[in-house]
């Protein structure tokens, strides 16, 4: 499948957050995962690990990121490359929401404080 048409609405919500699957093993692809994030200002963020390297592209609004023990601001057009192993956390700082769109290799994994690793599902 050489086209995936995009979701007429975000597959997975947290509070404040929305994820929208694009090309993920349930939607076609093998090899990649990519989707949308979209979070509201104010929205914590939560603290996390990644197993595989996972990139962000920064498209609408400004992203605090937390990654390694150091915060750095993000804008439209920057890329967040957050390596394995290492503690990341994103947030939306402004007055709009953040947009981003996220890859990672399909069925990369996230660890959260209990140590307890797993497949985001919007990424499956």
């Amino acid at each position: 499948m050489s086209v995936i048409n995009a979701p007429d609405k975000p597959t997975h919500e947290l509070p404040g957050t929305r994820f929208t699957s694009l090309a993920t093993p349930s939607r076609g692809s093998q090899r990649t995962s990519v989707w949308q994030v979209d979070i509201e200002p104010g929205t914590p963020a939560t603290p996390h690990e990644l197993l595989t390297e996972e990139v962000f592209v920064v498209l609408r609004g400004e992203a605090t990121v937390e990654l390694g023990g150091e915060t750095s601001v993000a804008r439209p057009g920057d890329a967040i490359v957050v390596p394995p192993a290492t503690l990341f956390a994103l947030s939306s700082t402004g007055s709009e929401n953040l947009r981003a769109i996220c890859c990672m290799p399909a069925g990369g994994q996230a660890k959260l404080a209990d140590g307890a690793a797993f497949t985001p599902p919007w990424a499956e």
